[in-house]
Order: structure tokens, then C-alpha cells, then sequence
């Protein structure tokens, strides 16, 4: 299945787990429907239970003082998934609607077309797991990229450090997928076809939540922004309309 930057109105019912056991917290309540609910409708590929700790994560992290923004944009990458699949959702928050759903590449040492293992540390040629923010954009020796700040440290904090960024890359491609069987694969960073890396990461800059998602058991237990309650958080709700106007929650 080739990616594409269509909406997709189809409703589904997914069932697949994160991880066994792995409560997501993420319910409808007297304010309506979560985000995740509303968001779940325009990709039926990704599992809800992903979308769920997604968006639970953004809004713990919208409670911490280091976040620098409002999100406009949430992008979700699923490592369970090979690289030969779409793989990378990004949905427009303020109009709930799914803008992008990509390929997208793992690092080298993260495994072949299955990625296995995460890194937070220099020179590993891994991706990192976790929730980061979307920063400023620069031109450099892969074409138009975007930087990341990890906002978990252990996991990701080291982001920046390692010029872990989004951009474009030929190795996305149908032709690496069928002369090799999976795509070419990055130093750590989640790069995208290069047709599409411009649009993509001008929706998600100055602010976009990205979150990648990995069913580590160890992460999910320690992740800071997924542990039960986030220091009183509550779930985003679809009544949520922009990243300017304040956001109605649902108690969990």
C-alpha cells in the first residue's frame, strides 16, 4: 500500500494491544468525545490503542513548563510496524482531520525492515522512542530538515544532540522496497520520501507533538508522560478546535 496525503473517512474498530496489559486511560466523558476518538476515524490503520497513549502523552506534556507551544499538529510513528508499511500518521488537531500517512524510516541499527532496538545515545544509529516537539526547520547535507526536541529523558532527551531530525531521503522509496525488501534505513533519524518531506514538515514545525511508539515494556512503565494521572492531567476532547483557544478535557 502506497502512502498517501488523503483523509480517510472509513470507520474501524482496532483491537491490537501496545502492549499486554497496557492501560490507555483515554475514555469519552460528559465534555465528548476524546481526541483520540475523533482522530480515529480519519486513519483506520492505526491501532487505537497507540493513538490513545498518543495523545495522552501530548497532553501530559502540555502540562509540563518546558513545553514551548501548543501543538497545531500531532504525528504518530508505529516501530511495531515494518518499514514497508505506512507507518507515520500526522493529523491537523484543530480540524481533526489526517493530513499525512507515510513511510517512514528506522535507524540502521534499529533493526532491518522490523525495527528491535532503541537508542537515547550518540553514535548508536538507533531511533529513539517517546514524545518530542517539533522545532525550527534548516537546510543541511540531507535538504530541507526539521530538528526535534526529546521530551523524555533516558529516552530521548539527547535528540538535539544527536541531530536526530525529519527530512527527506531517496532510500523511501517502492524501489528500495522492492529490490530489497524493506527500506534504506537512516543514522537514527525518521526520514520520509523526499516528494513529500517539504509539505510534511511544514505542517508540523514550530511546535508539532510527535510521538514514536514501540511496544518496550520498559519505556511504558517509565515513560514520565505516560504514568496514570500525569500530575492531575486529564484526556484531550474533540471540542479541542486550535492550538491558540483553550482545551476542554474529559476527567478520566
Amino acid at each position: 500500500m502506497l502512502p498517501r496525503m488523503l483523509v480517510v473517512l472509513t470507520l474501524c474498530c482496532l483491537t491490537s494491544l501496545p502492549r499486554a496489559g497496557q492501560a490507555t486511560g483515554d475514555h469519552a466523558g460528559a465534555a465528548g468525545p476524546s481526541l483520540a476518538e475523533a482522530l480515529a476515524h480519519t486513519a483506520p490503520a492505526l491501532d487505537r490503542k497507540i493513538l490513545d497513549l498518543a495523545t495522552r502523552a501530548m497532553s501530559c506534556a502540555m502540562r509540563q513548563p518546558e513545553m514551548s507551544a501548543r501543538p497545531a499538529t500531532l504525528s504518530v510513528i508505529d516501530f511495531s510496524l515494518p518499514s514497508t508499511r505506512p507507518r507515520l500518521w500526522v493529523f491537523d488537531l484543530q480540524k481533526r482531520r489526517l493530513l499525512f500517512e507515510e513511510w517512514v524510516a528506522h535507524g540502521r541499527n534499529t533493526g532491518a525492515n522490523l525495527a528491535t532496538r532503541f537508542s537515547n545515545r550518540n553514535g548508536s544509529n538507533m531511533s529513539s522512542l517517546g514524545s518530542f516537539e517539533a522545532q525550527e526547520t534548516y537546510i543541511g547535507k540531507n535538504g530541507y530538515s526539521l530538528r526535534l526536541r526529546g521530551l523524555e529523558p533516558g529516552y530521548n532527551d539527547l535528540a538535539r544532540e544527536r541531530a536526530i531530525v525529519i527530512h527527506g531521503a531517496p532510500y523511501v522509496s517502492q524501489g528500495l522496497i522492492d529490490s530489497q525488501g524493506r527500506l534504506g534505513r537512516s543514522l537514527g533519524c525518521p526520514a520520509v520520501r523526499t516528494a513529500v518531506a517539504k509539505p510534511l514538515i511544514d505542517s508540523i514545525r514550530e511546535g508539532g507533538f510527535v510521538f514514536a511508539y514501540y511496544p518496550d515494556a520498559e519505556w511504558l512503565d517509565h515513560s514520565r508522560l505516560l504514568q496514570p494521572g500525569c500530575n492531575g492531567a486529564t484526556t484531550l476532547t474533540a471540542s479541542s478546535p486550535s492550538a491558540t483557544e483553550p482545551l476542554q478535557v474529559a476527567t478520566n
